[in-house]
């Protein structure tokens, strides 16, 4: 791993995934930030949801649709965001987990990484 410090780390990975939201997904969220924990980058993103999203979602089946829909696209674009962590920090990408909150408009993203992280900073 480069030698940035933890706040540049996890400053350059927000602006990555702002970027991969805004390019590949079709629109970049009101806020993000990435917070380091063990091995684990954990990366919040805080208004995501399109208008229609917001308006399919006002139903249960409609919430689920607008979860499996964005939770796919984020899956299919793993190589993307492997590699975008990987230029960062230099390290492969073991798991990814997501879930985004329809009530909200909130999308976590969980990267689980080769090593700790957090034993580059003491």
């Amino acid at each position: 791993m480069n030698q940035s410090s933890r706040g540049e780390i996890e400053d350059a990975i927000t602006k990555a995934i702002i970027k991969f939201e805004k390019v590949h997904m079709g629109r970049g969220p009101e806020d993000a930030k990435t917070f380091i924990v063990n091995d684990m980058l954990l990366i919040r993103l805080k208004g995501i949801l399109t208008p229609a999203e917001v308006t399919l979602a006002r139903d249960r089946e409609g919430q689920a649709l607008v979860k499996e829909t964005r939770r796919q696209l984020l899956e299919s674009s793993r190589p993307l965001i492997e590699n975008l962590v990987k230029e960062i920090i230099g390290l492969d990408l073991i798991s990814m987990h997501t879930d985004t909150s329809t009530k909200t408009g909130e999308r976590i993203i969980v990267l689980v990484m080769e090593k700790n992280l957090e034993n580059y900073f003491r």
